[in-house]
């Protein structure tokens, strides 16, 4: 066996600054390789095994309990319907056990301590490390090993006990390869997600001293297997977390595919186990859908290997202890718009689709509890500082929510964290100073309408040739620019362009005679005018009376997915009473973001406000999206338009917010093969976030980039010579990306201007 030595990392690891963690994360193309290919095997398999599940006979039926999280969309399959019922039963289960959790607590040590359990309730991490430090110095114990207990990872027991001498081994195959390595877990179920067969067959060697196979993991195995035999005989102290604790009768649960954990309990004399106090379920029959839920949630597997339940010291002369940590829990608890987040069940399943993480992996992508739930748990166990970085990697794609076990609405909490980070650490100075231009119509749109006119001479195709001045040379430009063309400030804005006013033509549809509000959308407006040309020739073959409210400017958007809750409050309050003014049967807008915006979002801004919250809501609902309408409100039929010749095969990317958020699954697919009968071919990976995700494209360019390309990998193996969606923000960035590739034969369109070009000869016209 190796010395003990390599052992003892956990004192000399530090967390190294996020701008450190992310460049290296950057530098390394292998960990993106292995993340990536995990992502997409996990998602084919998850998918499976609920549908396996949902047919097997074997599953409970489907229980018609209100939606967890009813901004996470969800398909029709017998897995989805299977998964949303037995999702919103667990998250109930939950929320009792968070809203009475002294109740169950006291159960709990009740009954613990009837079965000869000490049950100890940790305040913090310092007072859960000193229970377990001056428990080992009282039995006289210098060797401890460890099995799946990210508790002990959020309190650093580690250091503190090897800075007390005391040996450590973690017995999980990952967590022993990540303490090898001198690294922390990456992955809440998958410690070692970032490394492959090769790298740990190297780590073993250089541990063993003698070579170990870099491609046979089943060697590898052996020799961790071998290595740790005897940590099990010589420790005095095994240490565990839990995946549950169950009140009504003193037990916690164990779940695992090694079995090391049950050696871990078994073995050495004393057993603690480090659980936090959420963990709590009410029985043996909360506990068992836990399980149902968890294994599919984490591994895409019907169940694991090993799950365990122990309820107190298996013979005379042994111990067992529990450690109950708050540690921030009963902040959280008392937080309304965080509460949620104590469902967790630590499946990892928001990681497991997260696209940001692909990129640069836990290490980067969260502080000690990674993905999308660590951005959200790190500010209350460890500072809001720890989590100010990788909170703003985050794209607010929605895509964790709609995988999330329990239903908490993650995406809605990132963003209540970023707004604390803004409130307290501040916007850097050049977001902060576009943000407020960008809320000043009277003073921004002006200022556009001259740099439309000034970058003119370096436009062409709708895009900006910054090298026509040598521009693209720039650090800031090779950044930002080297891998996408940016957009061109349009010569004339779309407000300029459109007419109000009823078509005499119309084509056979529902929504003749209605009078609809068209909000043009910023980008669409000032980026983008051929988008708003064709909403508005589309509505006018309709036979729909068009408005365009004016002074109309931006929903507040950009402001509110930065974090800058005041600037967004503004912009809010502006496109409010813009659209107020308006008599309109419908206000439409080909930007689904701020639809989501305007439907959910206001809702947030103004929650204080009640006077201004019911003007939100009652403009909400006349608030639809442009193929919504199509679909659902003219009830366009199919042979009414037909595709020009040469258009060629079609490829639609679902925008995450209109997929996650609006539920638009069927409807455009609908649109583009059923009514417009183009040739459809479906997009590999379509409902996965292109890269564009607002403002965090600028700021974190090359997250975005490695994003983009993965979309745009997607769309050249499909052939397809348009790609078409329902986001201008989207739109220009795949554009971009496609031109800075030399595939600008690929044409990226609106779902409108697909539309548009279907319209019979003579229809629509006078936009």
């Amino acid at each position: 066996m190796a010395t003990s030595d390599a052992h003892q990392g956990s004192v000399a690891h530090e967390m190294r600054p996020f701008e450190v963690r992310y460049r290296r994360a950057l530098s390394n193309q292998q960990l993106e390789r292995n993340l990536l290919n995990f992502q997409r095997s996990w998602r084919t398999a998850r998918d499976a095994v609920w549908n396996e599940y949902a047919e097997s006979g074997m599953a409970p039926q489907p229980a018609g309990a209100p939606n967890a999280n009813p901004l996470a969309s969800l398909g029709d399959s017998p897995g989805d319907r299977l998964f949303r019922s037995l999702r919103d039963q667990m998250a109930a289960i939950k929320d009792e056990v968070i809203d009475h959790l002294e109740e169950y607590i006291d159960q709990f040590t009740q009954a613990a301590e009837r079965n000869g359990v000490r049950v100890y309730r940790a305040a913090t991490a310092d007072d859960a490390n000193r229970y377990v430090l001056e428990l080992c110095r009282d039995r006289g114990i210098r060797h401890v090993v460890k099995s799946k207990s990210m508790v002990s990872e959020e309190i650093e027991l580690n250091a503190a006990l090897e800075g007390a001498g005391i040996r450590v081994v973690e017995t999980d195959l990952g967590e022993w390869v990540a303490q090898l390595s001198h690294e922390r877990p990456s992955h809440m179920v998958l410690p070692i997600i970032h490394k492959n067969r090769v790298q740990v067959g190297d780590l073993f060697s250089a541990y063993t001293g003698r070579q170990i196979s870099r491609q046979d993991i089943g060697e590898q195995v052996r020799v961790a297997r071998s290595e740790l035999r005897q940590e099990f005989l010589a420790a005095g102290m095994g240490i565990t977390g839990a995946n549950a604790v169950v009140a009504d009768v003193g037990a916690i649960m164990l779940v695992t595919n090694e079995g090391n954990a049950r050696l871990v309990t078994s073995l050495p004399k004393v057993h603690v186990v480090l659980v936090g106090v959420e963990k709590m379920v009410p029985n043996f029959a909360a506990a068992m859908l836990q399980v149902r839920l968890l294994a599919r949630s984490a591994t895409a597997q019907p169940i694991t290997a090993y799950t365990t339940f122990i309820n107190g010291p298996s013979e005379p002369g042994r111990e067992m202890h529990v450690v109950l940590l708050d540690n921030g829990r009963s902040t959280m608890r008392a937080t309304p718009l965080i509460r949620d987040a104590l469902r967790c069940i630590r499946c990892a399943a928001c990681a497991n689709v997260c696209p940001p993480y692909a990129v640069v992996g836990g290490h980067v992508f969260g502080h000690i509890y990674s993905g999308a739930i660590g951005l959200v748990n790190t500010p209350y166990h460890h500072g809001l500082e720890a989590d100010a970085g990788s909170q703003s990697l985050c794209v607010s794609c929605n895509a964790c929510a709609t995988v999330c076990p329990v239903g908490i609405p993650l995406p809605q909490q990132i963003l209540e964290v970023r707004t604390e980070v803004v409130r307290r650490l501040g916007l850097p100075l050049p977001v902060r100073l576009a943000l407020e231009l960008w809320s000043r119509p009277r003073l921004a749109q002006p200022l556009l309408r001259l740099a439309g006119q000034l970058v003119r001479p370096l436009s062409s195709g709708g895009m900006l040739r910054l090298g026509r001045l040598g521009l693209d040379r720039l650090q800031v430009s090779r950044q930002q620019l080297s891998w996408r063309t940016p957009p061109t400030v349009a010569g004339t804005p779309a407000r300029d362009l459109l007419r109000p006013g009823r078509s005499e033509a119309a084509l056979p549809n529902d929504a003749q005679g209605l009078r609809v509000a068209y909000f043009i959308q910023c980008v669409t407006d000032w980026f983008a005018p051929q988008m708003a040309v064709a909403i508005a020739k589309v509505l006018r073959a309709l036979g729909v009376e068009l408005v365009v409210p004016q002074p109309q400017h931006c929903c507040g958007l950009p402001a509110f997915d930065a974090g800058d809750r005041d600037t967004a409050r503004r912009m809010a309050q502006q496109t409010i009473e813009t659209l107020e003014r308006v008599d309109a049967d419908y206000i439409l807008t080909g930007g689904t973001s701020c639809v989501v915006c305007m439907l959910h979002e206001y809702e947030r801004i103004f929650e204080d406000e009640p006077a201004w919250r019911e003007r939100a809501q009652r403009l909400a609902r006349k608030v639809v999206d442009f193929t919504t309408f199509l679909v659902e409100v003219a009830r366009l039929r199919p042979g009414t338009l037909n595709a020009p010749p040469g258009l060629g095969r079609v490829t639609y990317h679902n925008f995450c917010q209109s997929l996650n958020v609006l539920g638009l699954r069927e409807a455009p697919i609908k649109l583009i093969r059923d009514i417009l009968g183009l040739e459809y071919v479906e997009l590999p990976e379509a409902n996965v976030c292109c890269g564009f995700g607002g403002s965090t494209s600028i700021t974190h360019p090359e997250v975005a980039s490695h994003i983009l390309r993965r979309k745009l990998e997607n769309v050249a193996s499909t052939g397809a010579d348009v790609l078409v969606t329902d986001n201008p923000g989207c739109i220009l960035h795949m554009k971009g990306g496609l031109d800075a590739a030399g595939n600008g034969h690929v044409r990226v369109m609106h779902t409108a201007e697909l539309v548009a070009e279907c319209l019979p000869r003579g229809l629509g016209h006078g936009a």
